[in-house]
């Protein structure tokens, strides 16, 4: 019985995540020889205030942390193997719903009388936004992309700074979890 609860909560848990990763790889390139990384360097035009510099520093911070993870170490950008680089978009979404519904009780003598109830339709029209994170990693010597990872999920208000921390590092993370790529054997 405990281990029926076990797997239903496990189930109940992965159907609540929305997110869907996507992950594309030059299978010439050997990953192993990558042991150092850095982020590209920002352009001068870059400088300044940004204002999504509390997201920015949370996706760096959450990256570093991924490819510290799998023993890579941070270097400066001229001595890096791997430049690393990322781009967010959202769009827009709308999903139609229609629906059919049979309630009621038909009080009219002929066909369809009694139980038979009416027929109604119902439509209703959501819009709402999907966000997608995508990363890049350089090969430094060649400035040639070996590695892109994408993850894109709903994108909901996350009301503390916990909140979207932890939302971050998980998209990172399932994102991540394909890097580096296993040669099929």
């Amino acid at each position: 019985m405990k281990k029926l609860f076990l797997a239903a909560a496990v189930l109940a848990l992965s159907a609540c995540s929305t997110l869907k990763t996507d992950t594309d790889f030059d299978p010439a390139v050997s990953f192993s020889q990558f042991k150092t990384f850095a982020w590209v360097e920002a352009k001068a035009t870059d400088e300044g205030y940004h204002l999504d510099g509390l997201l920015d520093q949370r996706v760096r911070d959450a990256v570093d942390s991924q490819m510290t993870a799998k023993g890579l170490t941070k270097a400066s950008a001229e001595n890096a193997d791997l430049l690393i680089n990322y781009l967010t978009k959202v769009d827009k979404k709308i999903n139609i719903d229609t629906f059919n519904n049979n309630f009621g009780y038909n009080p009219y003598y002929g066909p369809g009388w009694g139980w038979a109830g009416t027929m109604q339709t119902q439509t209703t029209v959501r819009e709402y936004e999907v966000g997608t994170l995508i990363i890049d990693l350089v090969d430094n010597k060649t400035d040639k992309l070996v590695w892109r990872g994408s993850v894109a999920d709903t994108i909901r208000d996350k009301n503390t700074p916990q909140e979207r921390v932890e939302a971050i590092n998980n998209a990172i993370g399932q994102v991540m979890l394909a890097y580096p790529p296993q040669p099929k054997q």
